[in-house]
């Protein structure tokens, strides 16, 4: 009866404490996923507070939360000192996630920021420093890994080989744009301002893009990046491009990037190509197959709801720093978006310069 009793009690006796996380900064749009953080029944963290050093807006945000004033800090010195989080979460400009990391690394605390990793090479090269001598976790958040399209693509693309070989990835990412869509005014004001985002449709939909596709390369470079870029409506964006096209070449295949703030309605759509087959991917929980033969044979595949750990950024991360999933070349981890803002970087070279431009390996 002790052993059964012992047994029975295993799974929670064991159970991993939920992470300490804390928030460095409230003006992305993308805080949201904090709130929904918050609410949920099942806790793999506890957000112990929010860094941000606009007062104003870091208690009336708090308060359409309904959440305590006592978890905002005027900055994340003040939220660590107090605190004690084991890992933070960044929703501020991506000029500012240098500054997170120089912060966390020295003091063991592990980073994750919102796509993408950095605004440039030197950031990123800054970075890529801190964690050689602070050995922690920097990971970048995109929305499209946790779709079960994505989890499926990669078991068919890279498991099953269903596809065959890969020669073409067309990937579109986008919406109206940000003011159409109505964002908030502290998120608009840096995602519209060529130095903090460090560009416009280019970096904030282009980074799926290569995002996705170094990830099915296996952390690959692509051999050069050509890229147009755009001005469609510069009354409502003088100082970014609100379209990109980014083409990368690899030995083998081609992916075309499209990143836009003028689709008609908003899209992140994976389509890969390859020798044996198409899918097509997108946040639905179905993906389209069509088979390889001459005419085409057309079908649907049911997707399955990820597993708990991978399922969302905050299960993930709590994942990642208690050593349930070892983020080597997935596609949050660093290894994966150094890359990505190495390609960022090509691209905005090329439409600068009307160039292509060959990256270094």
């Amino acid at each position: 009866m002790k052993k059964l009793f012992f047994l029975i009690l295993l799974p929670f006796v064991f159970q991993a404490k939920p992470l300490r996380v804390g928030i460095a900064g409230m003006t992305h749009g993308h805080v949201g996923q904090v709130y929904t953080a918050l609410k949920k029944p099942q806790k793999d963290v506890i957000i112990v507070g929010f860094a941000e050093p606009n007062k104003e807006l870091g208690l009336s945000l708090l308060r359409k939360q309904n959440l305590p004033d006592s978890l905002w800090f005027p900055s994340l010195e003040a939220l660590i000192a107090k605190t004690k989080p084991e890992a933070i979460a960044a929703f501020n400009s991506i000029y500012e996630h240098l500054e997170v990391v120089k912060v966390c690394a020295p003091k063991g605390i592990h980073v994750i920021v919102e796509k993408p990793l950095a605004v440039n090479m030197d950031h990123l090269n800054q970075m890529k420093a801190l964690v050689a001598k602070h050995p922690i976790h920097l990971l970048t958040n995109f929305e499209t890994t946790w779709y079960p399209s994505h989890a499926k693509m990669w078991q068919l693309v890279k498991e099953e080989k269903a596809l065959g070989t890969i020669r073409k990835v067309v990937i579109m990412d986008g919406h109206r744009g940000p003011k159409e869509i109505d964002c908030a005014p502290e998120f608009l004001n840096w995602l519209t301002d060529p130095v903090l985002n460090g560009g416009g449709a280019l970096i904030d939909f282009g980074c799926y893009g290569a995002n996705i596709m170094t990830w099915l390369m296996d952390g690959r470079k692509p051999l050069a990046v050509t890229a147009v870029t755009q001005q469609l409506k510069p009354d409502v964006y003088p100082k970014v491009d609100d379209e990109a096209s980014i083409i990368l070449t690899y030995p083998d295949c081609q992916a075309i990037i499209q990143a836009s703030w003028n689709w008609p309605f908003d899209r992140k759509d994976t389509e890969v190509y390859g020798t044996k087959g198409i899918l097509v991917a997108d946040k639905t929980n179905k993906m389209r197959y069509v088979s390889g033969d001459r005419f085409g044979k057309e079908g649907m595949l049911s997707l399955n709801p990820l597993p708990h750990d991978v399922s969302n950024v905050f299960p993930y991360l709590a994942a990642v720093v208690q050593g349930r999933i070892k983020p080597q070349k997935d596609l949050s981890s660093f290894a994966i978006n150094q890359v990505v803002v190495e390609i960022l970087e090509a691209a905005r070279e090329s439409a600068k310069t009307g160039k292509k431009v060959q990256l270094q390996h």
